[in-house]
């Protein structure tokens, strides 16, 4: 489940060494003058009585003295908090249930630094995705024509601020809100969550008033992180439906999407939904190449195809290539810094040395990844035109960071390489095949984030670090999946690569159905596309003030 857990503990294994004292005790108190012992046990017992009156003496320079009933032992000869100790001799029983309330304190206070730390870890990551969304408005509009720079900012704010409202208002129950099945794992009825809107029941009110904090991580953190995804998967669609989609068309389309396309892809696949019972292998999407990117890039390819190419567009004029390439450069810089907020944030913890290894393995593999997949799509297209494609690079490097972002936490580095290399490949081939079938994605989009995104969700379950196909890790990192006696499942690797194609397909029938039926709505009532004089004279002279996005003369 891609949701942050409150933090669990386990008991005390025994406190050894005051049971020892407290044997040495028994025998010191039980012994007798009388008693007939051999010259070997008398020597034996001063023995114990000397080591007993050590420890006891180290006791009492460890004491401070409380009142007539009690005394307080300092576990640090620094600390000034002490465990309360009955007064005369020290049993095993009496020390034992002071060490256990002390276990207990210290226990309270590791969840609760467990929680802090996994909270600091996600909202650190959860900005770092937010600020993918400069990234995308970057790039977004150095991709397009210099008259409609303004038009494509202004969706890139409509669909944060829009979206956000949908993921309060619905999203966020649609997508994690339950109920579960009784076991607590499963989502109820397998498709849909219902509780959570608007943020409901979020917090409660102990017996006196005040707001009670669950130990471990809170919803809100999980609705802050999962919000930065929602958003991102929104936003995909902006640029591909640019400088010829209406304002308030797209505003529209915004909020259905993160208010509930997307959640509920959310709830089938990281919400223990139905797709994560069907095999008992469940779907395996670290940090969303299906979920997330698949999602957006099928919204865009539905919005470009249905909106249709802008006016007098061609592939090869130069009028209608980026306006502005340092923006291009700087938005695909912002967003691979970003990605290591959305793929490392992905552990959803980060307090202890496995969640911290994993969090390094991941970073590393989406920095491999990223790079082969530019430097391909660039060798790819110099050996074309025997220039340097800077543009085409840039993707190339999107490209690799959505192919390894589903399998970033279960798949070696020589394999994320290998990831990146064939995706900067896919990425090139869907990117042509768009272009011929006449479909104007100005930044390409569908063929990034759509068709990388499906080679990401079959290179999760193809390249996972298990042995070979017999075993699968999946959400279960450095380790296989087990069964319940401990040994590691056998024979699923097969079993997993099937359910991720199949997700995939699920995916695109389900946000491909949805994005077709909305924007047919909007062309319907005329909603959809700018008339055609405003397209010509751009969208920021006819419905922007200022009316230019670069004013070079003031």
């Amino acid at each position: 489940c891609k949701c942050p857990l409150a933090v669990k503990t386990s008991p005390m294994s025994g406190t050894l060494f005051l049971s020892f004292v407290a044997l040495l005790a028994q025998v010191s108190f039980g012994s007798s003058e009388g008693d007939a012992v051999t010259v070997s046990h008398t020597v034996e017992v001063a023995r114990l009585r000397s080591e007993i009156a050590q420890l006891r003496q180290l006791l009492d320079a460890k004491a401070t003295p409380s009142d007539a009933s009690e005394r307080r032992l300092l576990v640090d000869p620094g600390a000034t908090e002490g465990i309360t100790l009955p007064s005369g001799a020290l049993t095993k029983l009496s020390v034992d249930n002071a060490m256990l309330r002390k276990y207990e304190h210290w226990q309270k206070q590791y969840t609760d630094l467990k929680g802090a730390m996994d909270s600091l870890w996600l909202i650190l990551c959860g900005a770092m995705v937010m600020f993918m969304h400069p990234g995308f408005a970057m790039l977004e509009t150095g991709c397009s024509r210099a008259k409609n720079a303004q038009s494509v900012l202004f969706k890139n704010l409509l669909n944060v601020t829009v979206g956000s409202l949908a993921w309060y208002i619905f999203g966020f129950a649609f997508a994690y809100g339950g109920p579960f099945e009784d076991n607590g794992t499963y989502l109820y009825n397998g498709f849909i969550g219902a509780k959570g809107f608007a943020g409901h029941a979020f917090l409660k009110e102990d017996d006196t008033g005040n707001m009670a904090i669950s130990p471990g991580t809170s919803t809100m953190l999980t609705w802050f992180f999962q919000w930065a995804f929602c958003t991102a998967a929104a936003t995909i669609v902006s640029g591909a439906v640019a400088q010829r989609v209406k304002s308030p068309a797209y505003a529209i389309y915004a909020f259905l999407m993160a208010g509930f396309i997307y959640p509920v892809v959310v709830a089938w696949t990281w919400n223990n939904g139905w797709i994560m019972k069907v095999t008992n292998v469940g779907y395996m999407d670290f940090a969303g190449s299906g979920v997330v990117h698949l999602t957006g890039g099928i919204g865009a390819l539905t919005g470009a195809f249905i909106l249709g190419p802008r006016i007098n567009w061609h592939p090869d004029d130069p009028a209608f290539h980026p306006h502005n390439v340092p923006l291009v450069v700087l938005g695909t810089f912002i967003l691979w810094f970003g990605w290591y907020g959305f793929n490392c944030g992905s552990t959803l913890g980060l307090h202890d040395a496995g969640t911290g290894a994993l969090a390094a393995q991941v970073a590393m593999n989406t920095t491999v990844a990223a790079s082969t997949g530019g430097i391909v799509v660039f060798a790819i297209r110099y050996a074309k035109l025997r220039k340097y494609d800077v543009p085409a690079m840039c993707n190339g490097i999107l490209g690799g960071l959505v192919s390894i972002t589903a399998g970033c936490g279960n798949v070696e580095t020589g394999s994320a390489l290998t990831i990146g290399f064939l995706g900067g490949i896919i990425y090139m081939g869907s990117s042509m095949l768009v272009e011929k079938a006449g479909i104007d994605d100005p930044v390409d989009a569908s063929s990034v984030h759509g068709a990388c995104g499906i080679w990401g969700l079959v290179a999760a379950a193809l390249f996972d670090w298990g042995n070979g196909f017999d075993h699968f890790h999946g959400w279960d990192g450095f380790t296989c999946m087990k069964n319940d006696d401990g040994s590691c499942r056998t024979g699923i690797g097969g079993t997993a690569l099937g359910v991720n194609i199949a997700m995939a397909l699920v995916i695109m029938t389900w946000v491909g159905f949805l994005s077709t039926l909305i924007f047919l709505a909007l062309q319907f009532t005329g909603l959809l596309r700018v008339e055609p004089a405003k397209e010509k004279k751009g969208a920021d002279e006819t419905s922007h003030s200022p009316s230019k996005a670069y004013n070079f003369s003031s």
